[in-house]
């Protein structure tokens, strides 16, 4: 085995586990067999000292299959009304399939205001910590009954992600329906060949895992390769596995080199930074000169006011903006300690300005270091 990989694996004290609705489901409604063999595996490594969170699909394909339904409906609330039924028969199954063991399970919803209200992310993340404190089992979806296109996450596959990030987990094991992320499409390509190990996701590996949906789940694999590039960001590692092998989890803990294995980053982001980089939506932007752009990207210095030349948007103190550099490109994101009002008063000013501008100084920088995440 890798010995990058296989000191993730050692090293592995929280991890998340995503299945998707290929692994799940069945010609007849859920895949019974598969949930009875992936809640074994997850309470065999729970009783090994491992804490797991558990990201499932599913519900919407419960549904359909629960009322009958010949194809997924196209219209809004037909689609949430499915995925509230499904969601009933989902957890009943999970009830039973972790009870065996004597695992308890909750239910979390979430959209993605959840994750990028500061407050609510802080809350959601006290709330998986009790239960995993308390040994019960998180299962984790998108609260499909109330989501609106605006607060959509997506897929599961990014909600995956973005719970790692959320819970500082130290591995992601994306279980798909095939062995991981092939370097043709095993679909079309007959010589199509299993990658093992991915240090760099390239434009062309993205083009490989192309972006076709199974029949029954909103991700492809693009939706897969995505969410470890994210992750491989933020310094965590995921690994793209066949959740349809029984004892997949087990095996891989064991030493089994299954799966298509993405090496982190060399520098784990600290949890407000992930929440900066990959879980907020900016309230504005700051454009600045090629000075500041040269000093925030690379010399790891704060936004001072001197720098700014455009200030877009109305956002309040402590409001998450993007920078960007002269050419439109984003470079970094951040908590801003003024006002947009105030920002554009002291626009192209020194520090030494801002009291007598403004009347007050809080801060000599408009975003500090420490609010800050490069792009």
């Amino acid at each position: 085995m890798n010995q990058t990989r296989q000191q993730c694996f050692s090293n592995a004290r929280r991890i998340v586990v995503k299945a998707g609705s290929g692994v799940l489901t069945g010609e007849r409604g859920l895949n019974e067999t598969t949930i009875k063999s992936i809640s074994r595996d997850i309470s065999l490594l729970m009783d090994r000292g491992l804490e797991v969170i558990y990201v499932s699909s599913g519900a919407m394909a419960a549904g359909e299959k629960k009322l009958g339904l010949p194809r997924r409906p196209s219209e809004l609330p037909q689609r949430q009304a499915v995925a509230a039924t499904g969601q009933a028969r989902l957890m009943m199954t999970y009830e039973k399939a972790f009870g065996r063991f004597e695992k308890h399970v909750a239910q979390i919803l979430l959209t993605s205001d959840d994750l990028t209200n500061r407050k609510r992310y802080l809350n959601a993340r006290n709330t998986i910590n009790t239960l995993l404190a308390w040994k019960v089992v998180p299962i984790i979806n998108e609260n499909d009954t109330v989501a609106t296109e605006e607060i959509k996450l997506g897929d599961n596959d990014n909600l995956a992600a973005m719970i790692t990030l959320l819970m500082d987990a130290d591995l992601l094991i994306n279980l798909s329906d095939i062995d991981g992320l092939y370097d043709k499409d095993p679909r079309q390509a007959a010589d199509a060949r299993c990658l093992d190990y991915v240090t760099t996701i390239t434009p062309k590996m993205e083009q490989a895992a192309g972006n076709i949906p199974g029949p029954l789940g909103r991700g492809g694999m693009l939706s897969k390769v995505k969410a470890a590039k994210k992750l491989m960001a933020a310094g965590i590692p995921m690994i793209i596995a066949n959740g349809r092998r029984k004892t997949i989890l087990s095996d891989l803990f064991n030493g089994a080199e299954s799966g298509t294995f993405f090496q982190p980053g060399p520098h784990k982001m600290c949890c407000k930074k992930r929440w900066l980089a990959f879980s907020v939506k900016a309230s504005g932007e700051l454009i600045v000169d090629d000075g500041a752009a040269k000093a925030v990207s690379a010399g790891g210095k704060s936004l001072l006011p001197s720098g700014i030349t455009v200030v877009s948007g109305e956002f309040s103190v402590g409001a998450p903006v993007t920078i960007k550099n002269s050419a439109g490109d984003i470079i970094a994101t951040g908590l801003v300690n003024y006002s947009a009002a105030d920002i554009r008063a002291i626009k192209g000013k020194k520090s030494n300005q801002i009291e007598k501008t403004l009347g007050h100084k809080h801060y000599d920088e408009v975003i500090h270091r420490n609010n800050l995440v490069v792009a």
